[in-house]
């Protein structure tokens, strides 16, 4: 028998956090090695002197959700890195074109992208950040914000850098690579996406860290691992995350494959 979901009245839409949390999403398996438009991939930061790894979640509570048209979370929705590296809905996130580039094309360094979560209960919606203001900005560390929206606009596109500034100019227009450390940088206000291993959230999932749009550089004027993310496929084995199945293997296919781009 086919299990049946029931919403119940008193909870308003019943079991929402296991659909958001437990259930099960396919990440893409890249054959070439690079990300593609249409790609559902995970965004994992892995982690720092202060703070773990963790994955860009969603992060609703109660009020962010709704009955109408069908049960779901409802824009604007909260962002958090959670401590659960597991495919599911809070954490799926497709690459989306925004440039008229088609469904299965290759990403590039430097290419206008959006993320978009995952149709059904989560909605469709997309990551966005904008400058901030007093009314408007993140709640710990007063930062700029980063949340999900229903607005397909320029404040919803990201582009991926390489993570080392001498290296960058080299690579700008060549394909990105799938479970490589990058930096994901807001079109508009060129502020990297970052983790706050000192800004704790209480969620209805448990402690998590904020997330903002902010660039934190070194001494070198490099971005620090608050910025370094890594988009995660699935493995073609079907064991799982590449980055955490086969780490070696993946850093020997790295450096062959941007040897091979580089050329």
């Amino acid at each position: 028998m086919a299990h049946v979901r029931t919403y119940r009245t008193n909870v308003r839409i019943g079991n929402w956090n296991e659909d958001l949390r437990l259930e099960e999403v396919d990440l893409a398996v890249t054959k070439d090695g690079g990300l593609h438009f249409g790609d559902v991939v995970m965004l994992v930061n892995m982690g720092g002197e202060n703070r773990e790894y963790s994955a860009l979640s969603i992060n609703a509570d109660i009020n962010s959700l709704t009955k109408i048209p069908s049960p779901g979370i409802q824009a604007p929705c909260g962002i958090s890195a959670g401590r659960g590296i597991q495919p599911c809905t809070r954490t799926a996130f497709i690459i989306t074109s925004v440039d008229g580039s088609p469904e299965g094309s290759t990403l590039h360094f430097e290419q206008s992208f959006a993320l978009k979560t995952t149709s059904g209960f989560a909605r469709g919606l997309y990551l966005t950040s904008d400058l901030k203001n007093f009314q408007k900005c993140a709640k710990k560390s007063r930062l700029q914000e980063v949340n999900l929206t229903d607005d397909a606009s320029f404040l919803s596109r990201w582009k991926v850098v390489h993570f080392d500034p001498q290296e960058r100019l080299e690579y700008e227009g060549q394909p990105v690579l799938a479970n490589v450390k990058v930096l994901i940088i807001h079109c508009k206000t060129n502020q990297a996406l970052a983790v706050l291993g000192d800004q704790v959230l209480w969620t209805t999932y448990g402690k998590e860290y904020e997330v903002t749009a902010h660039t934190f550089l070194d001494s070198h004027k490099a971005e620090q691992d608050n910025n370094h993310w890594i988009l995660c496929t699935s493995d073609p084995a079907g064991e799982g995350l590449v980055l955490l199945n086969r780490p070696q293997s993946v850093a020997k296919d790295v450096e062959l494959t941007q040897a091979n781009t580089s050329i």
